[in-house]
């Protein structure tokens, strides 16, 4: 084989290389018909006209949900929310990556709406193959209903970080060496929905949905998707690149600054965490809630 043959196949595989990295990580569009689906009651998703902003509807008729077209493994979404007004009392807001899988891995955020006056509770939870029961929840220290607030969840090989407004809430490590499932190998998609829980969202099920002061609407918009999309290779998205930035070693844990943000949340906010529910767990708390959160 001639030199110049060589380089064109070496051209070749550099090209095709390239092209997977690129693959390996998407900024969104931005606009909604473009990156989701409406997965149920088409007549409740109200777009706008530039497909920049979304609402979902809640009825006693029926709820409303989409799900990105795209399944990622591994790193950040951000969706900026304004959740219903008024009386709320048994409906629930959810954003959630989830792979689908009998076995299925999850990271969820789910806001749980309250009787008029009451504050939401965010409630954020972690399936790992298919195994959950990981519920915590804090009061907001802002009225979610008034404006826009973002939340985010970086995921990455060292760490799940579930993030409001950039203050992190919630960690949970990747503690798989010492056998704590960790969501790691499944892809998942992006999903929102508003739906009735009043079975047990509003004081586990006491207040129920009052349909007289519907419809119930939350509102989305500018969501970024930086992210490892799934072709069927999860080398790519594990893979030490400039691309898959989330998996660089200044995100395997919380900054400094994090850290005291994190505590605060913890001292003031925190009004539930799965591992200091020994009477759930028969004081058998799982095994990562005596390992560290960063």
């Amino acid at each position: 084989m001639n030199n110049f043959f060589r380089l064109i196949i070496f051209i070749g595989i550099v090209t095709v290389n390239l092209i997977q990295i690129t693959f390996a990580s998407v900024v969104s569009t931005g606009d909604f018909n473009k990156d989701f689906f409406v997965t149920w009651s088409p007549s409740h998703v109200i777009t706008s006209v530039d497909g920049q902003a979304r609402s979902l509807k809640l009825n006693k008729e029926s709820g409303s949900g989409f799900a990105s077209n795209n399944m990622f493994l591994f790193g950040q979404i951000d969706m900026q929310i304004k959740l219903i007004p008024g009386d709320s009392a048994g409906t629930v807001v959810a954003f959630y990556l989830s792979s689908d899988q009998p076995n299925r891995d999850e990271i969820d955020f789910e806001f749980l709406g309250n009787v008029d006056g009451q504050p939401y509770i965010l409630q954020t939870n972690v399936f790992a193959d298919g195994f959950d029961n990981r519920e915590e929840r804090i009061n907001l220290w802002f009225d979610p209903t008034k404006g826009f607030h973002t939340y985010s969840v970086l995921w990455n090989l060292h760490q799940i970080v579930f993030m409001v407004d950039w203050v992190p809430i919630r960690t949970y490590r990747n503690h798989a060496d010492k056998g704590v499932a960790y969501p790691r190998w499944q892809p998942m998609s992006i999903k929102i929905s508003l739906w009735n829980g009043d079975s047990w969202a509003t004081r586990g099920g006491k207040d129920k949905v009052d349909w007289s002061k519907g419809p119930f609407i939350a509102s989305f918009r500018n969501y970024k998707i930086d992210a490892c999309i799934w072709k069927g290779n999860a080398r790519f998205c594990r893979a030490d690149s400039t691309t898959n930035w989330w998996n660089k070693d200044r995100f395997s844990s919380l900054t400094s600054k994090q850290r005291r943000l994190f505590k605060w949340v913890r001292k003031y906010h925190l009004i539930y965490d799965y591992c200091q529910d020994n009477k759930r767990f028969q004081n058998n708390l799982p095994k990562e809630c005596s390992l560290p959160k960063y």
